[in-house]
């Protein structure tokens, strides 16, 4: 059970993540009439992926505090996990791809 919790806290952790590469990509380069993807490979070219990467983190917050303001704790464990995993996989886009 403890582990199922886990598990659904990492969903929701990096689902809450993708969401917010999506919502930035769609507010910010909506300017340029760019779609997601172009946006995407437009900034890995330029080197701002990372960044993006880590400004969609920051839906994890409402997640993590959602989660426990209902007592979930484990859940809330798990979206702490998949923000480190997502820094972990931002620290490896940056500097070795």
């Amino acid at each position: 059970m403890i582990k199922k919790e886990f598990f659904i806290g990492f969903l929701v952790g990096v689902i809450a993540n993708v969401m917010g590469v999506l919502l930035y990509c769609l507010v910010v380069y909506s300017m340029y009439h760019t779609g997601v993807e172009e946006t995407l490979l437009r900034a890995r070219a330029q080197g701002s992926l990372s960044k993006i990467i880590a400004l969609g983190a920051v839906l994890n917050i409402a997640a993590f505090f959602g989660f426990l303001k209902v007592r979930r704790e484990y859940r809330a464990r798990g979206v702490i996990f998949s923000v480190i995993f997502i820094a972990i996989a931002t620290f490896f886009e940056q500097f070795i791809f």
